[in-house]
């Protein structure tokens, strides 16, 4: 048996966007703090179906973790977009929501590789984010072509920022990262899983490796 509960819900953004959220409860609860979890790049099969195996060990953990499929995916209405900047607002209705109706003290923001920016440009658009999470944060040249205008947001934010990424990452290597982090404001932190490739972090096998970087 679990030790935890799992709740769903409808969170409806400010343009009309009706999400589905899941709502992983711990029974023994350790913080009152939730952990949202922002799923991987909508348009290659992103969903919040990745992010249970992180979100039911929180939840086993005694943290309450919250994943959602943004817009266009599965039973999310919408369109995804090709940058993610209108998945941005489905990061804001979600903390909202969690705010509103789980009532926190405190908010951690995760977002998993495309997630990550569009977490990152969220963060300091509610109060209650104490801090973000990035899994394998697409700094790299190629992928700054979708998603650079979303750099700017999480590296010049105040809130302390924990970077996780494998040493094989195609995407973004090491020296891009450190490189990166170096003009960044507050208090910033790099977790470098070796050997692990972009998208071997994605699978469940490294599900307890993410969960060790909380």
């Amino acid at each position: 048996m679990p030790n935890y509960t799992l709740e769903s819900s409808t969170v409806e953004t400010l343009d009309g966007v009706n999400l589905m959220t899941r709502i992983f409860k711990p029974k023994q609860v350790k913080d009152n703090m939730v952990i949202v979890l922002v799923h991987q790049y909508s348009i290659m099969g992103g969903c919040q179906a990745l992010m249970k195996g992180m979100a039911s060990g929180l939840a086993e953990k005694g943290y309450a973790a919250v994943t959602f499929d943004m817009r266009g995916v599965g039973q999310s209405t919408g369109k995804p977009s090709l940058t993610g900047f209108a998945e941005v607002a489905d990061v804001v209705a979600v903390c909202n929501w969690v705010s509103q109706n789980l009532s926190p003290n405190k908010i951690l923001l995760v977002g998993s590789f495309a997630g990550a920016p569009i977490a990152g440009s969220a963060v300091d658009q509610i109060e209650q984010i104490i801090g973000y999470v990035s899994l394998g944060y697409p700094f790299g040249m190629m992928a700054s072509i979708l998603f650079g205008r979303h750099h700017k947001a999480i590296l010049q934010s105040p809130k302390p920022k924990l970077f996780v990424m494998g040493t094989e990452d195609g995407f973004t290597s090491v020296k891009q990262l450190d490189n990166k982090l170096k003009s960044a404001a507050g208090h910033n932190e790099t977790r470098l899983i070796e050997g692990a490739g972009h998208f071997e972090m994605e699978g469940p096998a490294f599900d307890s490796e993410m969960l060790a970087g909380r």
